[in-house]
């Protein structure tokens, strides 16, 4: 891998990451496709550079991580020491609650995580994803405004969420656009569904990069290349803090059109070159 590959693979993770296109059917067009295959530090780099859009969620969305960790000391305290006739709400506790819940539906994935690692190498079936990416974002635009918030989001709606997330660890799905989309359609305000959408990311691509670096290092790595692993790493950190940035001020217009129409675009073309080439 040379250097260029790894700064060019870090900015698509970065951007397409937190855009609703899939990162991952991105990297792996590109990797099939244009014939940037990486070797056998491939699954490394693959770590590092979702640890590396990681760090950008945690920065974007530090104030609200550490409301959350804040009111559970609280909580707590309050459980060994409690005041008479006082009752607090604790909607931080309660917003972490709602990402458990929408945590639990990823471990369905676990048995077939080996099949969807395949997929990865099947350009025909991440240009149709993409596809279904794009009609995701259509329908979304046209969804009626909901106003549920973390105080008032049911463990239904987390469930759901968490289900659709759990689809969409499939390469062309976008985890944003779908989470995000599973969101709106379930009533939240639409900032609000942004927000808990890649709040629910954090714990998600912590665990499946543990799973990931084990085999990883099991894959052995090529220390010569480190540097621009880390380059590229470093690449989708500062890319993907801006693309989170962007799209929130979109959700906030309330307008994914754009992007589906890239989506099918790409989806379009990505399906068409795999017959091709």
């Amino acid at each position: 891998m040379t250097t260029l590959q790894a700064l060019f693979l870090g900015l698509v993770q970065g951007i397409a990451e937190f855009l609703p296109i899939s990162s991952s059917g991105h990297l792996a067009i590109f990797q099939n496709l244009f014939g940037m295959q990486l070797g056998e530090g491939q699954q490394f780099f693959d770590v590092l550079l979702h640890l590396g859009t990681l760090v950008s969620v945690c920065v974007v969305f530090w104030g609200d991580i550490v409301s959350i960790v804040r009111q559970c000391v609280e909580l707590v305290q309050g459980l060994g020491h409690p005041v008479p006739g006082e009752r607090k709400r604790y909607d931080g506790v309660r917003l972490l609650m709602m990402m458990v819940f929408a945590t639990l539906p990823l471990v369905i994935v676990l048995p077939v995580r080996d099949y969807i690692e395949k997929l990865n190498y099947s350009t025909v079936f991440i240009g149709i994803a993409l596809l279904g990416t794009g009609g995701m974002l259509y329908v979304a635009d046209r969804m009626r405004r909901g106003a549920k918030t973390a105080r008032t989001m049911r463990i239904t709606d987390a469930l759901l969420i968490g289900l659709c997330q759990a689809v969409a660890t499939l390469p062309g799905l976008s985890r944003s656009g779908t989470t995000i989309t599973a969101g709106i359609a379930t009533g939240l305000d639409r900032r609000f569904a942004v927000k808990f959408s890649f709040l629910i990311s954090i714990p998600a691509v912590l665990g499946a990069n543990l799973v990931e670096l084990i085999h990883a290092l099991g894959a052995g790595i090529d220390g010569a290349l480190l540097p621009r692993y880390f380059l590229g790493m470093l690449v989708a950190m500062v890319s993907g803090y801006f693309a989170l940035r962007l799209l929130r001020y979109i959700a906030n217009k309330g307008k994914f059109g754009w992007f589906a129409w890239y989506c099918w675009a790409v989806g379009a073309i990505t399906i068409l070159l795999s017959i091709i080439l």
